[in-house]
């Protein structure tokens, strides 16, 4: 308890002394960011909010890519554990006393990282400081877990196919590591313990792979509350991924079937290639512009050449630290879906992409950007993750300044890259006439 009581006062002191708030930034301007490393490695980065409101996010390296065999499902266990009790606060003080003050407590994860995110009015971002350095330590109280196991499930049961292809074309490309989904298996419900997880944060809970980052928050403020964060003695780092390509395949009842193909993508560490892959999923086809509309692009045309009605297809871009994945989503009826996947797979091999297209690519990736840093939400999300894995984050302006400078050469280096690596396929649904991965080579 006196440990608890100083960590208090300390994040009391700090608040006195320079205050929460910052002026919040008109709305749709693009806030400056400012990164600070600290001496155990820890990355602090803070920006500007539109309204008087703190967001203030723990983001740990802890995500599905770092789990073995044995204890796959951890990290998403880690997601839920942001509602569960720690070392030092029940369930009940924590959701209690951060609603008490209109805050929030959110968590998020991919394959890379863990997110813990806490929302609250700039007045009373202590308490939700408060709350977020306990998640450092929590408890996995057996009991809790039991529990939650309901939750869990229902999580599992809300993944759409379309999802649940993407992440099979994980597996089939990566094997483990990134192959490792980012859900729970579910002949792992129920048979993590409290141990091996508690053994998992150990291993992975390390300030050299972590970043707390601010939105509406004073970035000397941020960074006493970062120095004052105990993080485990442990810090392994994460086994290097490999690129096997290959199949996965989930059959189940109905008509329709859903398949994923993607080859080689960038890692976000190579950051010129990792634009020129963002630009070449704009180009062609990240999503339909309108509801229940077609994709734009090469993606989308060659659907229509399939013939296929009621199909529907997306580039899927993925760039970890050190490796990438790069193709395409498709739904279509079974009758109609192994020819839709030869048309899009010739189209992916053509490597074929025209000033035009990388123009539109651009136009439509530095939309998205600008979306993103312009909404808080989305800002705390994109700011932390960039901290965690590349160690640094790169403003707004800057970032639209390197999207121009990517050339239609390296799109197009980019695209060949794709077309002449080793495909995987991730299927599911009704799969008689989904081809292998050997039948598109």
């Amino acid at each position: 308890m006196a440990c608890n009581a100083s960590k208090t006062s300390l994040l009391r002191a700090i608040a006195q002394k320079r205050g929460y708030a910052t002026c919040p930034r008109p709305v749709g301007d693009l806030s400056a960011v400012n990164v600070k490393v600290l001496e155990n490695k820890l990355v602090v980065a803070t920006a500007d909010a539109t309204l008087p409101v703190s967001r203030v996010s723990l983001v740990l390296g802890a995500g599905s890519r770092n789990e073995s065999y044995d204890i796959q499902g951890a990290s998403h266990l880690l997601r839920l554990a942001g509602g569960l009790s720690t070392q030092n606060s029940s369930a009940f003080a924590i959701a209690r006393n951060i609603q008490q003050v209109g805050g929030t407590l959110t968590t998020w994860g991919d394959r890379e990282v863990v997110g813990y995110t806490v929302t609250t009015t700039a007045d009373n971002a202590e308490t939700g400081l408060r709350y977020l350095q306990d998640l450092l330590q929590p408890a996995f109280k057996p009991w809790e877990l039991v529990d939650n196991a309901k939750t869990v499930v229902n999580q599992l049961n809300a993944v759409s196919t379309e999802e649940r292809a993407i992440e099979l074309v994980h597996k089939a490309a990566f094997r483990n590591g990134l192959g490792n989904s980012i859900y729970s298996p579910r002949f792992q419900l129920g048979k993590l313990s409290s141990e091996s997880l508690l053994h998992y944060v150990a291993q992975t809970f390390a300030a050299g792979r972590a970043a707390v980052v601010g939105v509406g928050i004073d970035n000397n403020t941020l960074a006493g509350f970062a120095q004052t964060l105990q993080f485990p003695s442990g810090g392994g780092k994460a086994a290097s991924a490999n690129w096997y390509g290959g199949d996965a395949r989930k059959d189940t009842t109905g008509h329709r079937a859903v398949v994923a193909v993607a080859g080689q993508g960038a890692a976000a560490s190579n950051h010129k290639e990792a634009l020129a892959f963002a630009i070449l999923e704009q180009a062609l086809g990240a999503k339909a512009a309108t509801k229940r509309g077609t994709s734009a692009g090469l993606f989308g045309e060659a659907v229509n050449c399939a013939g296929g009605v009621g199909a529907s297809v997306k580039a899927v871009n993925a760039s970890y630290s050190d490796a990438g994945l790069f193709g395409f989503v498709v739904s279509a009826d079974s009758k109609d879906i192994g020819k839709t996947v030869e048309f899009l797979v010739r189209g992916l091999k053509s490597a074929s992409v025209s000033d035009k297209d990388v123009a539109r690519g651009k136009a439509l990736l530095k939309a998205r950007i600008i979306s993103r840093y312009s909404s808080d939400g989305g800002l705390i999300k994109e700011i932390g993750r960039q901290a965690a894995l590349t160690r640094n984050v790169l403003e707004a302006d800057a970032l639209l300044g390197a999207i121009d400078g990517i050339s239609q050469s390296q799109v197009q280096e980019a695209a060949k890259k794709v077309g002449s690596s080793k495909l995987a396929v991730g299927a599911i649904g009704h799969l008689a006439n989904v081809p292998y991965a050997s039948d598109l080579a």
